[in-house]
């Protein structure tokens, strides 16, 4: 059964790609306050991937590490928080999950609000063009790999994600820019499998919302905005959705 909301009795928050990074306090300090502030009215919040930079396990993060006592506590108010893994932080696990109180969600999760079925996706899975990382992905999300790399000592595991960041940024300096978004195609027929006419989804840095076409009915795409210069929430409220900066204090 999805997961129901009603937006007219309280918002329905959506945020991603926070990439919650020690080098960047302000951007960390920014996301506790907005779970210590606006987060405790909402009637939910999904975070769609990418929440922290990089996390190399559960293993190597202590459980009362601030930001995962910040996030226990919003849920221990009585805000229901939903976590999808990114392609960042597909690591998280079970011990993530208790030491926050979120629920993880897989990607892609279907969910309603006020009667309509919304599609949740961290947006990665959409970008079918680059060939190269579709297959990284497939490889790292395979359960023998995570067995594996969780075997490894936290220093070699920190030392292989420090390197992989390395190669991710310079990479991305050189391929063309449309690898790096969605594939239209792919976005039309994952929407038309799950029979929505919404999507949700972070990712790619670029937060718009895209009106079109699908199957002769009006569509939406909603991009979520990244937290570098900036914090990015969606609210629906009352049946409408609204993409806005959070700028930082």
């Amino acid at each position: 059964m999805p997961h129901q909301h009603d937006s007219h009795s309280a918002p329905v928050l959506f945020i991603s790609d926070l990439h919650l990074d020690p080098e960047r306090p302000r951007i960390t300090r920014l996301f506790m306050e907005f779970l210590a502030g606006e987060a405790r009215g909402a009637g939910a919040l999904y975070i769609l991937g990418d929440l922290f930079e990089a996390w190399i396990g559960d293993d190597a993060v202590p459980p009362d590490h601030p930001v995962l006592q910040a996030m226990h506590a919003l849920a221990d108010a009585g805000v229901p928080l939903w976590v999808m893994r990114g392609n960042r932080d597909f690591l998280l696990g079970e011990g993530f999950a208790q030491a926050t109180g979120a629920q993880m969600l897989p990607d892609p999760t279907t969910i309603v609000i006020d009667g309509e079925p919304v599609l949740l996706s961290h947006g990665d899975a959409l970008c079918t063009d680059d060939h190269d990382y579709q297959r990284f992905r497939a490889t790292v999300r395979d359960p023998k790999w995570q067995e594996n790399f969780l075997a490894l000592s936290v220093e070699e595991r920190k030392a292989y994600a420090a390197q992989a960041r390395t190669e991710s940024s310079e990479r991305n300096l050189s391929i063309d820019d449309y690898l790096m978004d969605v594939n239209t195609d792919e976005v039309t027929a994952v929407m038309r499998h799950h029979a929505v006419h919404r999507l949700i989804h972070g990712h790619t840095h670029r937060p718009a919302v895209h009106e079109f076409q699908l199957d002769g009915t009006p569509a939406q795409r909603i991009v979520l905005g990244d937290w570098y210069e900036q914090g990015s929430v969606l609210r629906c409220r009352c049946g409408r959705y609204e993409l806005s900066g959070l700028p930082l204090t």
